[in-house]
């Protein structure tokens, strides 16, 4: 008999050690999608509560920066507001960085925006 059998001894071993770096590859790049999803959601209730402000107030434009700064915690907003006759749109974007170890490498800095309009209310 050979000294080196053929009994598999250590198989699980090492394709666990081949495993390992794309599963936290994997694990890594769903903690960015989840932080880019959050990052969505902010700025989408940012929007909504800066059209509600702009929609009441008599400087549009101020409330609607105003308040989607304090609606978010979210850095860097950028706040648009176009006011007609009877509607106010409000477009919110943010930058959200892609710094999670592996994956922000791999990614460019996502931009999420979301606007609302809302009726004018006098």
């Amino acid at each position: 008999m050979s000294r080196w059998s053929n009994t598999g001894r250590g198989q699980a071993t090492v394709e666990l050690a081949l495993a390992i770096p794309l599963l936290m590859t994997v694990l890594l790049a769903a903690v960015q999608v989840t932080i880019v999803i959050r990052a969505q959601l902010a700025v989408t209730a940012a929007a909504r509560e800066a059209a509600r402000a702009a929609a009441v107030s008599a400087d549009p434009v101020g409330a609607a920066a105003a308040t989607a700064q304090s609606a978010s915690s979210l850095e860097g907003l950028e706040v648009h507001t176009a006011a007609g006759e009877r509607i106010v749109r409000v477009e919110v974007r943010a930058r959200v960085p892609t710094d999670v170890p592996l994956v922000g490498a791999l990614l460019g800095d996502v931009t999420v925006t979301a606007d609302a309009s809302m009726s004018l209310e006098t």
